[in-house]
């Protein structure tokens, strides 16, 4: 028997990666049915409330660390361990069919005055906007995403009509020609009439928290959702941080928000999560999160990494300003690729995807069999 007690929860974050499955057989897992192999898992033990230790137990002696664990844990942890290693089921979106076996760049498109980082590029002028976009489409771009209201901390909220008026042009103009479009909004009628002009994912900073139709709305679309952790109320998306350990906080959350949402009628298979980097975090808390990735995989759900140009990368850099942080965001794209992110969120598209075909290309050539 372990000293594990009985009523302690246990977190399985994936680790210890190896280049390839091949004379490994039983000593490697598959992450999330994408391209990396792991070798063990870093077992955090959390018993009332608090950390109590943290384990390495390797795939090969998986089993036996399950046999010593209680009836309760060991069923727990199968469900959370099987989770981890199956595919993510992928998505169609009307004519696009959005896959989760290898990362993808969302492109960001803001169509707002204030936004931190391109805020008024694109505000007045719809074609602009959609030329854009169809420009990160080009540059490889899995999926454009198009908001009208800046979530930077202090930012006025805009009411929904504006915002309507701001992205429906451009989604139309996108959709037409079959471009995979997310709706970043928090508002039911946002969401609604950007489903009806061609965009297929919602993606709400509040996790359908801040309008009380947007969970009704999104079973009744059926269509897919990103949800975001952020501290505090619906409505307040940079609360101050107050964390004891947040890399299992924001686990716990976005475990008992996906519960809702099945509750509510949305389909797990249609979820994605987002750990919230920036929103209501201090720096040593987005650092924990960005470390610990590889846990959100056994929430079973896709999961979006948003970092790009973020605050934090200027807090290790000089103070850096939001269009100066490239080399930092474009780290943060390949150390996501590397814990098995299947969706990162990316103003700089084509520098993005430019990183991520090395990345391929260095998974494939480990993937080669030796002749």
């Amino acid at each position: 028997m372990t000293d594990i007690p009985p009523g302690a929860s246990l977190y399985f974050r994936p680790t210890a990666f190896v280049d390839a499955p091949f004379g490994l057989d039983g000593k490697v897992m598959r992450l999330a049915g994408g391209l990396l192999w792991f070798s063990a898992f870093e077992v955090i033990v959390v018993d009332g409330g608090e950390r109590r230790a943290m384990r390495l137990v390797t795939v090969e002696a998986l089993d036996g660390f399950l046999h010593s664990l209680s009836d309760e844990q060991a069923a727990a942890a199968r469900g959370t361990i099987a989770r981890i290693s199956e595919a993510r089921d992928p998505l169609q979106l009307g004519e696009r069919v959005l896959r989760f076996d290898e990362p993808r760049i969302a492109g960001i498109l803001n169509i707002t005055p204030d936004s931190f980082s391109d805020g008024g590029k694109h505000c007045d002028d719809p074609q602009a906007a959609a030329d854009a976009g169809f420009a990160m489409s080009a540059n490889g771009a899995a999926l454009i995403d198009i908001g009208g209201e800046s979530t930077r901390p202090g930012a006025a909220d805009v009411w929904e009509g504006d915002e309507i008026e701001r992205v429906v042009p451009v989604i139309e103009r996108l959709a037409a020609s079959g471009i995979a479009i997310s709706v970043d909004t928090r508002k039911a009628a946002v969401m609604d009439a950007t489903l009806v002009a061609g965009a297929s994912i919602v993606n709400d900073v509040s996790a359908l928290r801040f309008d009380d139709r947007a969970l009704e709305l999104m079973a009744r679309a059926e269509c897919p959702v990103i949800i975001m952790h952020h501290a505090g109320k619906a409505h307040e998306l940079h609360a101050d941080p107050n964390y004891r350990d947040p890399l299992v906080e924001v686990y716990d959350w976005l475990d008992r928000r996906i519960e809702e949402l099945v509750a509510g009628g949305v389909t797990r298979g249609r979820i994605i999560v987002d750990p919230g980097i920036g929103f209501g975090k201090a720096l040593q808390h987005n650092l924990a999160l960005i470390n610990g990735l590889s846990l959100f995989h056994g929430l079973g759900c896709p999961i979006m990494l948003g970092a790009s140009r973020k605050r934090l990368i200027g807090a290790l850099s000089n103070e850096a300003p939001a269009e100066d942080r490239l080399g930092g965001s474009l780290s943060l794209v390949t150390l996501a690729a590397a814990q098995g992110i299947q969706l990162i969120r990316v103003h700089d598209v084509s520098e993005s995807v430019q990183a991520l075909h090395v990345w391929r290309g260095l998974r494939d050539a480990a993937l080669m069999p030796a002749h």
